[in-house]
């Protein structure tokens, strides 16, 4: 039976609806998580396949091959993952940023974006306390997922800057963003191999139809109780991509050239595909 990682944030649950309903799954075991806890799975070999953070890739290349044709990424706004600021961004030089300790590509690219967009040379932490407590005692911080869309709503009209980090991406290199890769271990890959084709394929599928019954699955989704149904159906279809083609293989070695440069991961890795 192959194990999952489930992704517990807004921007994959089409995916993962899809696929329950469109195939079935009694050979899947699902396990839920942020980002920076199913890479840990993933890379312990405590799941097979995961929508995982691209950078756990870059670090970790030899154990992993990437499923083709799918990912999270964004071709500007992402609207998920997001700095919130008292200063404009290019006053944070020399500044401390908190980070989110759910996620690791996210921070990576904050780091990218702040030395070689900004030239800024800041300090890094990383907190989990409340938003609203932690923005009171740093100049800035870095949240994704679900709480970076919770406290977007919950910080209008404070002027607070908020910085969508896709976008900053996209202004800078025309390219789209890959946030998340689905990998699966090298391990499950030579074993279940029939099995992960299979699921591949029913991913495939899936994102077609996440595609055409964003409006369906958003009735039936949690999120909407705090984002609204109209919400969260434009953050899915303006925000969240879910392609993996030639751009976003693209703005990806970018990626992983600008942080092989700042020393982030040891080298910018091929892409190798399942």
């Amino acid at each position: 039976m192959l194990t999952i990682g489930r992704i517990d944030y807004a921007n994959v649950t089409p995916i993962f609806h899809a696929l329950r309903e469109h195939f079935p799954c009694s050979g899947y075991r699902f396990t839920g998580g942020v980002p920076a806890d199913l890479n840990a799975l993933l890379a312990a070999k405590k799941i097979d396949v995961c929508p995982s953070s691209s950078i756990e890739y870059a670090i970790h290349s030899e154990r992993y091959l990437i499923l083709p044709g799918l990912s999270i990424s964004s071709m500007g706004p992402v609207a998920s993952v997001l700095l919130f600021s008292r200063v404009p961004i290019e006053e944070l030089d020399g500044r401390e940023i908190i980070l989110s300790a759910e996620s690791a590509t996210s921070v990576n690219l904050l780091r990218i974006l702040m030395r070689k967009r900004f030239n800024c040379t800041c300090r890094y932490a990383v907190s989990a306390g409340p938003p609203a407590e932690t923005l009171c005692s740093t100049p800035a911080l870095l949240l994704i997922g679900d709480a970076a869309l919770r406290s977007s709503m919950a910080v209008a009209g404070t002027g607070l800057r908020i910085y969508d980090l896709g976008s900053l991406w996209y202004e800078w290199t025309g390219l789209p963003f890959v946030f998340a890769l689905w990998l699966c271990t090298r391990t499950a890959a030579k074993d279940r191999h029939q099995e992960v084709w299979q699921l591949a394929f029913q991913l495939v599928q899936a994102k077609g139809f996440a595609g055409r019954e964003r409006e369906i699955i958003a009735d039936v989704s949690p999120e909407a109780a705090w984002m609204g149904r109209e919400g969260l159906i434009t953050y899915w279809r303006e925000n969240i991509s879910y392609e993996l083609g030639e751009a976003q293989q693209e703005g990806l070695r970018l990626f992983y050239l600008y942080a092989a440069e700042l020393g982030l991961i040891p080298q910018a890795p091929e892409l190798h595909f399942f």
